[in-house]
């Protein structure tokens, strides 16, 4: 089933979710359906507080579905290394048609859980490495807004509020 993407301005994205403690039907279907979602909106990845769920799961797809081996699903995410830098233009289904640059880690290695509760480890690198950061990020309530200078993260809210008034941001 394909649900809402939350827009920016709703406190559910700028709030930690909570870690998830039960592992079952519900969080497969919650998963299958930010999967669905995300290939409905063109995403390369999806936090669930982007679907109004409070829970630390995030999924990512770099191939935007193109290539069966590519997503992966991360529950209760913890970095345990990240190094180097890169810089590169990124977007956010919940802030739909703002695009920024932003600096993160060009590497990455992260523990996490699966659907089925079991714990394993991976690396990802530049565009896996960025996908990665953006969505822990919105599992600790953190917007890629927050990544820019004071002076753009104001303009682009400006932008926002204005488009709110205009009942164009729903």
């Amino acid at each position: 089933m394909i649900r809402r993407i939350v827009k920016y301005g709703e406190p559910v994205l700028e709030t930690p979710a909570q870690p998830v403690k039960e592992f079952g039907p519900e969080l497969e279907t919650l998963v299958a359906d930010m999967f669905e979602s995300m290939y409905a909106n063109k995403g390369v990845g999806l936090a669930a507080p982007q679907v109004g769920v409070s829970r630390r799961v995030a999924i990512v797809d770099v191939s935007a579905g193109e290539d069966p081996e590519k997503p992966f699903v991360l529950v209760n995410p913890e970095i345990v290394h990240k190094s180097g830098s890169q810089r590169g233009e990124e977007g956010c289904l919940s802030i739909p048609g703002f695009r920024e640059e932003v600096t993160r880690a060009a590497h990455v290695r992260i523990k996490a859980q699966n659907v089925k509760g079991e714990w394993f480890e991976m690396e990802g690198t530049e565009l896996v490495a960025r996908a990665i950061l953006h969505e822990r990020d919105h599992l600790d309530g953190i917007l890629f807004l927050q990544h820019l200078s004071p002076l753009k993260r104001e303009l682009i809210k400006r932008k926002i509020k204005k488009l709110i008034k205009a009942g164009e941001w729903e």
